[in-house]
């Protein structure tokens, strides 16, 4: 059995990897946000991750998985059926773990030997305090998303998040009419909410503009 380099492991548990064939398209039963996960319960999320993975042989096959594991960690609107509708992706304790098992097959098939993550490396997974928040949204122009940011509304509560990144350089949409999409991260602590109650996430712009997404959390798979 080979391990991961440590640095490897250290940068893509720090890094937002935007490389789609790392998601899974088997969500557990569960609520995925979860923060009581076992390690074995752990070792089964990172067997479906790799297991997809295996089973993905075109770039079709992995188009398909990126499809439905977004669906599985979505909330807002349904790219699908609305291009620009602004939604926000969800990168849960779970998600990782699955995303990492991805991993380990896609190194498993490239170096054909059998690659996994150390015991320790899952335990910091389990005890990541943060859950990443992707929101993706479509603007008039290409710097229309500058100065976005971005809080979670549970009730009369007001969450902000530890730490936000820039809003991406829009992206002009195919089609006749001109439009730009763009995306941000930002981490909230799960110390902070109840990652299983109601709520939104409000993104507000300096010019006073404001998108609300809705966000329930028990919902997520």
């Amino acid at each position: 059995m080979v391990s991961l380099p440590s640095s490897y492991i250290r940068l893509l548990l720090t890094i937002c990897a935007i490389t789609v064939i790392g998601v899974s398209a088997h969500p557990s039963i569960s609520s995925a946000i979860d923060l009581s996960i076992t390690l074995e319960q752990a070792h089964e999320a990172m067997a479906a991750g790799r297991k997809t993975m295996e089973q993905a042989e075109s770039v079709e096959d992995v188009a398909a998985v990126m499809k439905a594991s977004e669906r599985a960690i979505r909330v807002g609107a349904d790219p699908e059926v609305e291009p620009c509708g602004a939604h926000a992706i969800l990168r849960t304790r779970r998600y990782w773990l699955e995303y990492f098992g991805r991993r380990e097959a896609a190194e498993s098939k490239r170096q054909k030997q059998e690659i996994r993550m150390p015991e320790s490396k899952i335990q910091e997974i389990l005890e990541m305090p943060y859950l990443e928040v992707e929101i993706r949204f479509c603007g008039e122009d290409e710097f229309f998303a500058e100065g976005a940011e971005v809080a979670l509304q549970q009730g009369s509560t007001t969450i902000r998040p530890v730490d936000i990144g820039p809003a991406e350089r829009g992206r002009k949409n195919p089609g006749d009419r001109v439009s730009f999409r763009s995306r941000f991260t930002a981490r909230f602590a799960y110390a902070d909410f109840d990652p299983q109650a109601p709520g939104s996430l409000a993104v507000f712009f300096p010019d006073g503009k404001l998108i609300d997404i809705p966000a329930d959390f028990s919902k997520i798979h």
